[in-house]
């Protein structure tokens, strides 16, 4: 089939690749012509296991091609998604000025019928602004096409999309008119041979599906760091709290696990639009603001472990940290943990040394460059000198490391974990005093 995707960010960019790789005739469109050009050049925009080579074999076999001229995109394929970013606006709403600029686009140069599939995250409701959007913008070009539009979100995971996105677990397609079935079957049917992983429903229900499943996981994580909180007060051992409940197949061990805060393109984006999306009809969502406000808080946990040890004024003090991505696998550092800690370190006067497999650069972007914040070039330098380690991302290779290096290299032999990597009584035994999320035992030491 021919294929257009409108936007190459994170999610349409995933998807575009993915659907070339079994045989689709796939054409990007996308505004920032520099990256459109970087992309015919092999150089991907983003960091994401497994995309890279995806992107290039199939822009070589001709199946996955770029441009910036939308008329073109129009023009290529029946199917078109819509991937552009749905940006928070300054009350948390969902920013919609990108999708519905893409549906007056089609509309603007559609000649014959197309099916439009919001992929994009975008709040209940934003398929009929589409529909509305493309139908105004056909009466004023006085054509009568027809069209579909479809919701099908997306549900990757940054660090495993590809995979995701090949043996995906649900296929969500959201449609008031039984005709668009048949073309979207067709599309996903390379993905959906072993059993059917198509769930119909109606649009507005496939639009609250992605807010809902998302939220869903925001919440254990902020549930399970409310129990940490609690732990610590009390003098439990969270670690031992996750194994036990987890052990019920009614909870299960996904996203049960205590920290410093989630981040990321979705979570904290899509609990704030679904909240505001609840106000504006006049319901107040308890629960969904509950679990904002225990993440918000959560990010600066580490913050108060450091100056619980060294005091409130850190000046003059250093601190390596490991770890700038929100989680493992990416180098997406949007509502990471990492910036909170590394901007109230600051604000009280300290330095930081960071070290990241991937998210070196985008730091580097981000903050540019400034005195108080060195980027090393592997873990062992970013200890050097230190007054003490903090860990805010659970990367592979911070899992086990030397302790007698990181000991030698620690002008105090201080570790404040945010992903509690590590065994406390094992680090007590090597002289360590460590801090971690909700572990009691380890944290009366220290009052």
């Amino acid at each position: 089939m021919k294929v257009t995707v409108f936007g190459i960010g994170y999610v349409g960019l995933v998807q575009a690749a993915v659907l070339a790789e079994v045989g689709h005739d796939v054409l990007c469109v996308d505004v920032d012509a520099r990256k459109v050009e970087n992309l015919k050049k092999g150089i991907i925009p983003i960091y994401e296991p497994g995309l890279t080579p995806l992107v290039q074999q199939n822009y070589e076999a001709g199946r996955l091609q770029f441009t910036t001229d939308a008329e073109q995109g129009v023009a290529h394929g029946v199917m078109q998604f819509i991937a552009v970013g749905t940006p928070p606006d300054e009350d948390g709403s969902a920013d919609l000025k990108y999708v519905t600029a893409v549906a007056r686009t089609i509309a603007q140069h559609m000649t014959d019928r197309k099916v439009v599939i919001d992929k994009s995250t975008v709040p209940v409701g934003t398929a009929d602004k589409v529909r509305s959007v493309m139908a105004e913008t056909l009466k004023q070009r006085g054509a009568e096409i027809a069209f579909d539009v479809v919701s099908n979100p997306e549900f990757l995971k940054e660090g495993a999309a590809v995979a995701d996105c090949m043996r995906p677990e649900r296929i969500v397609i959201g449609t008031d008119n039984p005709e668009a079935i048949e073309p979207i079957r067709e599309l996903y049917e390379p993905f959906n041979r072993n059993h059917d992983r198509m769930i119909l429903m109606d649009v507005r229900s496939a639009e609250l599906t992605k807010y809902a499943a998302n939220c869903m996981l925001a919440t254990k994580i902020s549930f399970m760091n409310e129990i940490a909180n609690l732990a610590e007060i009390l003098g439990a051992d969270i670690e031992k709290v996750r194994q036990g409940i987890g052990s019920d197949s009614r909870i299960g061990y996904h996203f049960i696990y205590p920290g410093c805060g989630y981040g990321g393109s979705c979570f904290p984006k899509d609990v704030q639009a679904l909240i505001r999306t609840s106000e504006q009809i006049g319901y107040q969502p308890k629960l969904l603001q509950a679990v904002e406000h225990v993440n918000y808080q959560q990010k600066y946990k580490l913050t108060q472990f450091i100056k619980r040890e060294f005091g409130d004024n850190l000046k003059g003090k250093t601190f390596a940290l490991w770890g700038l991505s929100f989680k493992p696998n990416t180098d997406d550092m949007r509502e990471a943990s990492s910036r909170v800690l590394m901007e109230t370190l600051w604000e009280a006067g300290a330095q930081v040394q960071a070290f990241d497999p991937e998210a070196m650069d985008e730091t580097q972007r981000i903050y540019g460059h400034r005195d108080s914040l060195k980027l090393m070039g592997t873990k062992e330098a970013a200890l050097q000198g230190a007054d003490a380690l903090v860990i805010c991302t659970e990367w592979q290779n911070f899992r086990a490391p030397d302790f007698d290096v990181i000991k030698a290299s620690l002008k105090q032999p201080v570790i404040f974990d945010g992903r509690n990597l590590f065994d406390p009584e094992r680090l007590a035994k090597r002289g360590f005093t460590y801090y971690a999320i909700g572990r009691g035992a380890s944290v009366q030491v220290h009052d």
